[in-house]
């Protein structure tokens, strides 16, 4: 199974007081280059670790689209970044013995982009766009027939002499995916046979992945050590990964380390000021910021962006995310609370103190 890379895939991973977040789940050029440690990736569905029903579904519909010799229908992933919508599309080329063309919508900004990618597909193949909510609306507007009638209209000329000419295209499998499903124009998600959502990973299913990436990169790495991994990885994989070798580079240049055990994880992270909650210093200095100048809230989050220095965008979809997810904050039409788990968690690490 090919895989082809059309256009570019840029990392947008925001910047942070000028500092990029590890516990960005966003790809940032670390993710991107390509490294000795790239078969991290899982080749198979049973080697795919979690998201049991989307599995299921999916393993399904490969082996009756393998017995009729059809193309899978086409498939929408939605749901947060770094839990594995571009794995998923590998492994299902992989299952179905494709090639597996990938792009995002940012690099389909014109017209011959979009038809230049559908004239080039083979019968089968699959077709994975990145943050499909992105896509122009001409490009969305020539992937309606594409997906539901495998043909692609084209406009020859202009004006009074303009016409419509018909292509025939190969039955193919066109899958999306996105962070941002509610952005996406009705007629194109309802050209998805199937749509599913991605959710985060439980804890169980982290320790498998971070083990298993351990012994393919011969990290001799305790049980203890992965769950503690697992426990400030956000719950998800890519973070997990990007830890695991932050937790490797810290093992290398250490002596006398013989196995990678929770008190070695702890040191190391410790570095990188991740936390046991998986917060960083960006989370903590968020969260004591409404503590301790706002008396736990409720405080606006234009007054909070202008005190913290950041885009009122990028707090709201960068930071606050997590924090509302473990319930250490709260939103409220008056504005941002801190729960009294996240006040319990900052006076038990007294790091969390503003910085001066």
């Amino acid at each position: 199974m090919a895989i082809v890379s059309s256009g570019s895939k840029k990392s947008s991973s925001y910047n942070l007081n000028g500092k990029t977040r590890l516990l960005d789940p966003k790809r940032l050029e670390e993710d991107t280059k390509k490294r000795k440690d790239d078969s991290l990736r899982p080749q198979s569905l049973n080697e795919f670790v979690g998201q049991s029903d989307l599995k299921e579904v999916l393993s399904i519909s490969v082996k009756a689209a393998l017995s009729r010799k059809e193309a899978l229908d086409h498939v929408l992933l939605y749901g947060p970044p770094g839990l594995g919508k571009t794995t998923m599309a590998l492994v299902l080329a992989r299952e179905l013995g494709v090639q597996c063309r990938i792009t995002s919508a940012p690099a389909l900004e014109r017209p011959r982009d979009i038809i230049g990618l559908l004239l080039n597909l083979k019968s089968h193949e699959l077709l994975f766009v990145d943050e499909i909510h992105r896509l122009t609306k001409v490009a969305q507007e020539l992937l309606y027939p594409a997906l539901e009638d495998f043909r692609l209209d084209l406009t020859v000329g202009k004006g009074t002499t303009a016409r419509t000419r018909e292509i025939d295209l190969p039955r193919f499998t066109f899958i999306g995916a996105t962070t941002s499903p509610a952005s996406i124009s009705s007629p194109l998600r309802d050209r998805f046979g199937i749509t599913h959502r991605l959710n985060f990973y439980q804890l169980d299913d982290l320790q498998k992945i971070i083990q298993r990436a351990a012994d393919l990169l011969e990290l001799k790495l305790s049980t203890e050590g992965s769950m503690e991994i697992a426990r400030r990885c956000r719950g998800t994989p890519r973070i997990a990964n990007r830890l695991l070798r932050r937790v490797r580079d810290f093992a290398t240049v250490q002596e006398n380390i013989q196995i990678v055990d929770k008190d070695v994880v702890n040191e190391s992270l410790k570095l990188h000021q991740v936390d046991e909650c998986g917060l960083d210093q960006t989370d903590r200095r968020f969260l004591s910021f409404i503590v301790e100048a706002h008396d736990n809230g409720p405080v606006g989050l234009e007054t909070l962006a202008a005190a913290l220095g950041e885009e009122s965008s990028t707090l709201e979809t960068v930071v606050e995310p997590f924090l509302l997810q473990i319930g250490f904050l709260k939103r409220t039409p008056r504005g941002r609370i801190v729960t009294s788990a996240a006040i319990d968690h900052l006076h038990f690490d007294k790091s969390t103190r503003m910085p001066s």
